[in-house]
């Protein structure tokens, strides 16, 4: 497709508001999954860490 504009770019023929909407969550979506892997990732450590000097070996 070829606009115009770039507000015809962001209008997207009328249907702009739920393609941006969607574009905008799904980005929020994968940041917070980021965000949310990486303090998971440092309990983990965290945790080993932990049983590494109580010597557990789990």
């Amino acid at each position: 497709m070829i606009w115009d504009s770039w507000t015809a770019f962001f209008d997207m023929g009328g249907r702009g508001y739920y393609v941006w909407m969607s574009f905008g969550f799904t980005a929020l979506v994968l940041a917070a999954e980021g965000l949310l892997l990486r303090q998971r990732r440092a309990g983990a450590e965290a945790a080993n860490d932990r049983a590494e000097e109580q010597g557990d070996d789990r």
